[in-house]
């Protein structure tokens, strides 16, 4: 069916109208029924027969592969009735609330890795060596765990359909763009959040909306010369101080790739929303640290360039080197106290200092090699020419963020 939206008062990309080129009655019951399940509690969602679900869900989710496009390419229209085009009540909102949940049923959740397929996986084979890691080096040191080491079988690598489906090559990765332009933005949500359709709620007018600068993405590189960090989309990040976001389209989307071939890591936040396979590690991890959530980044670098300036987080991180080869360089922690979550972000950055030759290591992660960095242990990461060790020179890596909350601490 044909598909566009049109502007409403409020001028949120989210909250426009979708015209249907269809007859008035079948639009109608579309509304209807998009109505009647955002009305829905869970219980009474759960009652819907399972058949009638999944193929109303499949439908709602073609419209919406139709409604997004259309938004990317920002076709918004004036708000006038034409002929065979029936101007909706369904906003991109209501849409995607919909959508958001029919997919909250048991068929659809993504189911979790167990945490003993997840702790072999990141430490190897032997028994003792997570309980060496836990009384020897959490939240007290570095720790690099090299692929040939953990003895892994085939099985047993469980970010293999991940890497699998991105196609990756020594070149300008071609997925770039086919990933960014499906991805939808990912609003923060709390570890502690019980009802979900209370989340909903907040989120109000913006869900369903592309990636905003900031919140879901970032395209930047770290100038060695004055260690700072420069954003590609400088504006974007300038509308995201005054207007408080700042929405991407498909041109800057493309532009992602020019950003890369010019030295820019384009970081990506809320893989664990974003990729089953991905959200199934992330929810194994948690168990096995017994934390409340684990948030997924994921960072790609051109040779011979740094992304983010030397800092230290407020959480824990594993880096899981996927692609590529990364040079990072781990300093002594500056402070006896460990960060808290959420503290000032400010405070996370770590003021260029002398630091001996003797009190930094050096670690070189290649593929499927992981690296688990203590919260407040400032680092920084870059990636070579390639060639000369046979490496692509570009990196692609995941971070998973181990988040210890104040209750656990």
């Amino acid at each position: 069916m044909p598909v566009s939206i049109c502007s409403v008062d409020d001028g949120s990309v989210a909250c426009c109208k979708i015209r249907i080129g269809e007859d008035e009655f079948p639009v109608l019951l579309l509304t209807a029924s998009i109505i009647l399940i955002n009305s829905c509690s869970i219980e009474q969602l759960e009652m819907i027969p399972r058949s009638l679900s999944e193929t109303f869900l499949a439908f709602l989710k073609k419209l919406w592969a139709e409604v997004h496009n259309e938004m990317l390419l920002a076709n918004t229209m004036k708000s006038s009735q034409e002929a065979n085009i029936y101007i909706s009540d369904i906003r991109i909102n209501i849409l995607a609330e919909s959508i958001f949940r029919l997919s909250i049923s048991s068929s659809q959740v993504t189911p979790t890795l167990p945490f003993e397929v997840v702790k072999r996986s990141i430490f190897g084979l032997r028994k003792s060596s997570f309980e060496d890691f836990m009384l020897t080096h959490w939240e007290v040191s570095p720790f690099l765990i090299q692929r040939l080491s953990r003895a892994l079988n085939e099985g047993d690598d469980i970010f293999s359909s991940f890497v699998q489906s991105l196609h990756l090559t020594k070149t300008v990765p071609s997925f770039l763009s086919s990933i960014l332009q499906n991805l939808v933005s990912c609003f923060p949500i709390a570890s502690d959040e019980l009802d979900i359709l209370s989340f909903l709620k907040e989120v109000g007018n913006k869900l369903g909306c592309p990636i905003i600068y900031e919140q879901d993405i970032r395209v930047l590189r770290t100038e060695r010369q004055l260690k700072r960090e420069v954003h590609f989309f400088k504006e974007s990040l300038d509308s995201c101080y005054k207007k408080g976001s700042h929405i991407f389209n498909i041109d800057e989307v493309k532009k992602c790739e020019e950003a890369y071939k010019e030295g820019y890591t384009v970081a990506v936040r809320g893989m664990e929303f974003r990729f089953e396979s991905i959200a199934a590690i992330a929810n194994g991890l948690a168990s096995l640290f017994g934390q409340p959530s684990v948030g997924v980044n994921m960072y790609l670098t051109p040779p011979n360039s740094q992304g983010l300036a030397r800092h230290f987080d407020d959480h824990c991180v594993f880096v899981c080197q996927l692609f590529g080869t990364k040079q990072w360089t781990l300093f002594p922690q500056p402070n006896v106290q460990l960060p808290r979550l959420y503290d000032p972000l400010d405070s996370l950055y770590v003021a260029e200092a002398e630091v001996s030759v003797a009190e930094c290591r050096k670690i070189l992660l290649k593929e499927g090699d992981i690296l688990y960095v203590p919260r407040g242990c400032p680092h920084e990461a870059c990636t070579d020419n390639g060639g000369s060790n046979g490496s692509a020179g570009c990196s692609l890596h995941l971070t998973f963020g181990i988040e210890v909350e104040p209750p656990f601490e």
